[in-house]
């Protein structure tokens, strides 16, 4: 490992130097404020109403916010600790539910019916673990990445990214040992390269940004590094623009009693397709975990950080994995 560690790049803290981030990023906003005595928000989603829906894990609880009233909601309780979000092209809202790493699983909630549909809760016989983030093709394939403690393939399933196909068929198309700790997930524009982010807090453990070849059926290959986060916090959640540049959510204001250092500032990162840093905006507290596009235009990126719904407005409209109606 440390062979491959002195390969990758020397983290980011020297890269905001000389950013111009207006280019990029408007202002940080406080768009809501959950008010509760256990917070790690997560997961926004944005939905057809242009509503944002995120997750607050501890709790169990699935978050609206209307963004015409300004209201804050709990859409759903007993979320089974639900994390990552995502609305598919029919307004389906598909979850990530952490659970307790025995009843870990991936749903789709029809919005119509109220129905919540299992589309996976385990793969070769063993439970899957903990799905944590997912993203969507064009293809309507579903890709999610999952972490458990078990460590050995002899005993059941590892850290892993898998696909769930439109017939419902599900493969593993990454796993532990190749990757350490998966975490945020997205796919390019033109649906030719799978991100996966890297978040491993142990010492000599991968925290970056792996970009690989999305092939037409599904699989990837070629894998490359396209941005290095250690020694700091990498990142957690991503999303994309329509340019193919993602806005990561990174870093830390204050160390949290792992290896990870202080290198990360704490923010949206808007990294190109080349792995050049374009733009960093700060965001007020500890933790930011994760972030998505909304609005009308698809310019609003909302983030998940602390007790904090955050809007930031941007100069890229987002990729439309499934572009929010007007009202």
């Amino acid at each position: 490992m440390a062979g491959v560690r002195a390969a990758w790049a020397a983290g980011v803290s020297d890269l905001y130097a000389g950013l111009d981030s207006k280019k990029y990023l408007g202002p940080v906003e406080i768009a809501a404020t959950v008010e509760h005595a256990q917070i790690f928000t997560e997961g926004p989603a944005v939905s057809a109403t242009g509503d944002v829906y995120f997750t607050n894990v501890p709790p169990n609880h699935i978050m609206k916010f209307d963004v015409k009233s300004k209201e804050l909601t709990v859409f759903r309780e007993n979320s089974n600790a639900a994390n990552g979000l995502l609305f598919d092209p029919q307004g389906r809202l598909i979850a990530c539910e952490g659970g307790q790493q025995e009843d870990g699983r991936v749903t789709r909630t029809d919005f119509r019916t109220g129905e919540i549909t299992v589309l996976v809760d385990a793969y070769n016989g063993h439970p899957l673990g903990a799905p944590n983030d997912l993203t969507m093709d064009a293809q309507g394939r579903i890709y999610f990445t999952s972490r458990l403690a078990n460590t050995d393939p002899a005993k059941g399933n590892v850290n892993s990214v898998y696909r769930i196909d439109p017939d419902g068929r599900t493969s593993r198309i990454l796993a532990s040992p190749e990757i350490h700790m998966p975490n945020g997930i997205v796919t390019s524009p033109d649906n030719k390269i799978l991100y996966l982010i890297e978040s491993h807090p142990k010492a000599d453990h991968a925290r970056c940004i792996r970009a690989y070849d999305l092939q037409s059926d599904g699989t990837v290959r070629n894998e490359r590094i396209l941005i290095d986060f250690y020694p700091g916090r990498s990142g957690d959640g991503m999303c994309i623009d329509r340019e193919g540049n993602l806005y990561v959510a990174a870093g830390l204001h204050n160390t949290r009693k792992t290896s990870e250092t202080l290198d990360t500032r704490p923010g949206i990162h808007v990294i190109s397709p080349e792995g050049k840093l374009l733009a960093f905006a700060e965001t007020p507290v500890d933790t930011i975990s994760n972030c998505t596009f909304g609005g009308e235009d698809l310019r609003t990126l909302y983030v998940t950080c602390g007790p904090y719904l955050l809007q930031i407005r941007t100069e890229i409209p987002g990729k439309p994995f499934y572009k929010p109606n007007s009202r």
